[in-house]
């Protein structure tokens, strides 16, 4: 049986980039005790999201090298375990900061860096620099290889950004987070699974942490088994609003065996018909003014 347990930290911040630093090993560390294979922090871990309320400046200044001693200590960390890390940071990048998320394998190799390609710009991320594409990579682990693709918190809401990562194999998409996972995000979420037949875990802040609330989830992708008569329930975990590590497993082979037989995915896509999809010359009437091109 090819069985992946996910970790999702759904930690607080605690207002250092050190102490985020020793409490994001730590619960590393955790999640290894408890069988973990890959681990996963919520949006901006090293300055846990602390963007809003506060002078563009100051936060900006908190950016940090991806190659640097925080993301470098996880990424030895990864090796001594041998669990994967999904790292997230607010990345020191020119001319703005980027919002990262870095993937190193269970040997301590960075084997995928995502930037969040739809930064709120209706909003304080305006002053981010965005990310320019999305990127799958091959993750090993002790249960063979995996394709694993990221996306983070806004990317969520274009169903343009799962159907990419699927496009370029993935089977698993990582989704760091900051926001309030209610029913309509979750419900966005269990769509990109299921239309795209990949699994997808998300980590969010806990409640007490400003607009976040729990709800980490995994949802695996598959609706339909033989022996069921309908559908089946996606979602694998849905965590609670509290802090703690939340451990989902994924049925690697389950989900491979589905995308071999069933209809969603790229399996009847037309996309000689999106062509308005990309033609940014289209403007829809509601679209707001400050929107970018």
């Amino acid at each position: 049986m090819q069985r992946i347990k996910i970790a999702l930290l759904q930690i607080a911040p605690v207002g250092s980039l050190q102490g985020n630093l020793e409490k994001g090993l730590a619960a590393c560390r955790e999640a290894k005790k408890r069988g973990a294979e890959i681990a996963l922090f919520p949006e901006m871990w090293s300055n846990g999201y602390r963007i809003y309320d506060r002078p563009v400046p100051d936060w900006q200044a908190e950016a940090i090298p991806a190659d640097g001693a925080f993301v470098g200590a996880f990424g030895r960390l990864a090796r001594e375990l041998e669990l994967a890390v999904g790292i997230t940071l607010l990345e020191k990048f020119s001319p703005a900061p980027r919002n990262t998320m870095i993937l190193f394998d269970r040997f301590g190799r960075e084997v995928l860096r995502y930037a969040k390609v739809h930064t709120c710009d209706f909003d304080v991320e305006r002053n981010l620099t965005a990310g320019e594409d999305f990127s799958v990579a091959a993750l090993d682990t002790a249960c063979g290889s995996v394709q694993v693709g990221a996306m983070i918190c806004y990317d969520r809401e274009f169903p343009e950004s799962a159907r990419i990562l699927m496009l370029k194999g993935a089977e698993l998409i990582l989704v760091p987070n900051a926001c309030p996972m209610e029913i309509n995000r979750l419900s966005q979420l269990r769509a990109r699974a299921y239309e795209n037949m990949t699994a997808i875990a998300t980590c969010n802040y806990p409640i007490g942490v400003p607009d976040c609330n729990g709800g980490s989830s995994l949802f695996d992708g598959v609706a339909y088994l033989p022996h069921l008569a309908g559908s089946r329930d996606t979602c694998i975990l849905q965590a609670k609003e509290e802090e703690g590590i939340y451990i989902a497993e994924l049925d690697l082979q389950q989900l491979r065996r589905y995308r071999e037989t069933e209809v969603h995915g790229n399996a009847y896509r037309r996309p000689q018909k999106y062509g308005l999809l990309t033609d940014t010359t289209v403007r829809a009437p509601f679209v707001r003014k400050d929107r970018r091109a």
